[in-house]
């Protein structure tokens, strides 16, 4: 049982892990699109200089609030579930 345990902390460990390195690299490369899209649009004049970092806090405001967002809480639920539904199977079917 104790063996159980630690497998289930560590696993559950390095989940965590691995979603806050996932989060962090989605966030890092929409924060680099609009980088890059305040960029143009600076360049065609459709956008002052001055407003790029609204603009770019606008968008990831956005983000945070986006499905691509939810869906990164996939790298935690759906390993679970899977162990979670193999153990079910073994055990009582």
């Amino acid at each position: 049982m104790l063996g159980l345990l630690r497998l289930a902390g560590f696993g559950a460990l390095a989940l965590i892990l691995l979603y806050v390195m996932v989060s962090v690299y989605s966030r890092s490369v929409r924060r680099e699109k609009l980088e890059d899209r305040a960029a143009e649009k600076i360049s065609e004049g459709t956008l002052a200089a001055e407003d790029r970092d609204d603009y770019i806090e606008t968008g990831m405001a956005a983000y945070e609030h986006s499905l691509r967002k939810k869906l990164i809480w996939g790298v935690i639920v759906v390993p679970t579930l899977t162990v979670l539904v193999l153990i079910y199977i073994t055990n009582f079917m």
